[in-house]
């Protein structure tokens, strides 16, 4: 059985960061960008600070930040990038791939799986908050393939981003880049 290893941000799942955040907190994506702190959602994502800690580093100035309002905004925001609930049951029923998540993402994955049922269709494998690393380090790539007892080689990673791509090219993962659904659907088949 081949392994296929999927982001989820925009590969999967469309990305609310940059369309539902900002309006949450009612400033532009810019501003917004220039006041968070810089390496609060980073630390998260490794897992280092849990949620409560983001929460209060959220904002540089340490300004108070409605949680529970801000995760309930992202899990509403949440949207299957369209055509791969599709594949996804496709590939999940045709039992030739084992599916799993290698994505760099904090526990809000959680969010993702309650509002889409992403679990359906994949296993929350290799997500930054519990394995530690994040792409493009190679560790996480090198580590997935050591954790599924595999080669580089025998997996196939995907991914919206060519940096990470790119990265595991280097590590002799296959990768496509995600474009779109259809695009990925005619590229497995020649992979598979």
């Amino acid at each position: 059985m081949k392994i296929l290893l999927l982001d989820i941000m925009d590969t999967v799942v469309r990305d609310p960061f940059a369309t539902e955040e900002p309006g949450f907190f009612g400033l532009t994506l810019k501003e917004l960008q220039r006041q968070k702190d810089p390496t609060a959602w980073v630390e998260f994502e490794l897992g280092e600070i849990d949620e409560e800690e983001y929460f209060r580093r959220f904002f540089a100035d340490r300004r108070p930040v409605d949680g529970d309002g801000l995760k309930a905004t992202f899990r509403g925001a949440y949207r299957w990038v369209e055509g791969m609930e599709d594949l996804l049951r496709e590939l999940h029923g045709a039992g030739v791939w084992r599916i799993h998540a290698l994505s760099n993402y904090p526990p809000w994955y959680r969010l993702i799986d309650q509002a889409l049922g992403v679990g359906r269709y994949l296993e929350w494998t290799f997500v930054s908050c519990h394995t530690g690393v994040r792409k493009p380090t190679p560790e996480a790539y090198l580590g997935a393939a050591s954790a599924l007892g595999v080669a580089p080689e025998d997996c196939l990673f995907v991914d919206d981003r060519q940096l990470n791509c790119d990265a595991a090219t280097a590590l002799g993962m296959p990768a496509v880049r995600f474009t779109d659904a259809g695009a990925l659907r005619r590229a497995l088949p020649l992979l598979a």
